[in-house]
């Protein structure tokens, strides 16, 4: 039961995103509160969410890529934060990082769920 529930978030990381929102909105956060903690809970499981769509849809493993563009970008971040301000301050800064990584990896999520879709169905109209 446990793997279908795991399963299904991985696939679906919206779900995750959902049911986050709500028990933050009803633990009495703020709209913002609830929104961001929600991205940061979901941005963890995109992390597997993107190369595994990858991979159960095309057959190809980019997680490693997935990792080093991650780690790539922080190393800009971090580099940029400390030619500006001088002093890094970590938490701001990985929050900075975390939630661009939200951005990123949902944005290739849809775009890689619509790209199989759009491929699935010329599929099944093509034969």
């Amino acid at each position: 039961m446990i793997q279908y529930i795991v399963s299904t978030i991985i696939f679906f990381p919206i779900i995750l995103f959902f049911i986050t929102y709500v028990i933050w909105r009803k633990r009495k956060k703020t709209n913002i509160q609830s929104i961001g903690t929600a991205a940061d809970v979901t941005t963890f499981v995109l992390f597997f969410s993107v190369p595994l769509s990858i991979a159960s849809l095309w057959g190809e493993n980019y997680s490693g890529i997935v990792f080093i563009v991650a780690i790539f970008i922080a190393i800009i971040f971090t580099y940029i934060d400390w030619r500006t301000k001088k002093e890094i301050k970590i938490l701001s800064l990985f929050k900075k990082i975390w939630r661009l990584f939200f951005i990123l990896l949902t944005i290739s999520y849809i775009v890689i769920w619509f790209v199989g879709l759009i491929q699935s169905i010329m599929n099944l109209v093509l034969i």
